[in-house]
């Protein structure tokens, strides 16, 4: 069922133009979750995904522009395999059961990251939701998945480097506009709010070129117990910060 709108200023104390547009989180805590209560890792990322539902209903609500969720970065091959091919089921699954409620709250999904060593049959149902979500105009939703950031930088330099040599741009003309224009994120504004989970503080290879302005927020939840609430405390201490960039007043970029 579609949900209603949100007020900022009732349920923030925000007017809207003090919201950020772009919200990317590292969602982290599934494993220590588990853990804690004597489960299996894969109840964790089972609970994980229902925080996923909750968060991305709150910013829908509330009006945000972009939200980006770290779900799975291009070092979590690494992991033990029964947990990597537990999470790719998950991921499909959640593309099918989410695809009504996507498209009822006008979500456009947009996918970041390498797809070459995905599943196919996660790819079918990605690009399924992708292309049914193309044409909704709130929300943009995009999943990072196998995604890594120097692994978008270099392959924005390969990008760039194959325009250069075909003749369709000058290399004196390579600038910042034309190497974000490269990037997976391409269209998006660049995030300004960067939310992690679970107590740690760090970006761990996650929009690095993207994240040069953004405003960091580390929250001491685990991301199965993250909540809408915790996302409006970090939404208020994003509106509270003092952004420069470089300047000596306030300014926008």
């Amino acid at each position: 069922m579609t949900e209603h709108p949100l007020d900022p200023t009732e349920t923030l104390g925000l007017n809207r133009e003090e919201l950020p547009r772009h919200i990317a989180i590292v969602m982290d805590g599934n494993g220590r979750w588990a853990q804690q209560r004597e489960l299996p890792r894969i109840s964790g990322h089972e609970r994980g995904a229902k925080a996923v539902r909750a968060i991305v209903t709150h910013c829908a609500r509330l009006g945000i522009e972009a939200l980006t969720l770290y779900s799975f970065s291009s070092e979590n091959w690494k992991r033990p395999q029964a947990e990597v091919d537990f999470l790719m089921e998950l991921y499909r699954h959640y593309l099918i059961a989410e695809r009504r409620e996507i498209l009822e709250n006008n979500v456009r999904l947009v996918h970041i990251g390498r797809r070459e060593e995905l599943p196919d049959e996660v790819l079918q149902e990605m690009d399924a939701t992708v292309k049914a979500s193309a044409n909704n105009t709130g929300l943009r939703l995009c999943l990072a998945l196998n995604y890594g950031s120097r692994t978008e930088i270099i392959d924005a330099v390969r990008k760039i480097a194959a325009q250069v040599h075909d003749g369709r741009l000058n290399a004196q003309d390579i600038d910042e506009q034309s190497f974000s224009d490269a990037l997976y994120t391409a269209g998006l504004p660049d995030p300004d709010l960067m939310v992690r989970t679970a107590g740690q503080q760090r970006i761990s290879n996650f929009l690095l070129w993207q994240m040069s302005y953004a405003e960091l927020h580390f929250c001491d939840a685990l991301w199965p117990d993250f909540s809408p609430e915790h996302l409006n405390e970090a939404i208020q201490d994003f509106a509270n910060r003092d952004r420069r960039f470089g300047a000596v007043q306030p300014a926008t970029p």
